[in-house]
């Protein structure tokens, strides 16, 4: 059930990416999958690899995947950058 709340709450947030100028490393699709993995990664980690069941999900659990959906998306927004960076600089 922790797994959900943290996948939500990453799908959450990547809403906001529409007000961003689209530099994601593949697009809004990338963005998505930086928010989802992001907030599911950490809050693996914030939970020493196991997963909250039912009777262990709380409103602490959904601001467990906060920090890793932006770090996600920010390692998403980062590869995008270098990306077209690396375009813009190649030799035609």
């Amino acid at each position: 059930m922790g797994a959900l709340v943290w996948i939500m709450v990453g799908l959450a947030l990547w809403h906001f990416t529409v007000f961003l100028p689209d530099h994601f490393w593949g697009g809004i699709v990338g963005a998505f999958v930086g928010a989802l993995v992001g907030s599911f990664i950490f809050g693996l980690i914030v939970n020493g690899g196991s997963i909250p069941g039912q009777s262990d999900t709380h409103l602490l659990t959904g601001l467990e995947g906060i920090p890793g959906a932006l770090l996600g998306m920010s390692a998403a927004w980062f590869a995008g950058v270098r990306q077209e960076r690396a375009h813009e600089h190649a030799p035609a």
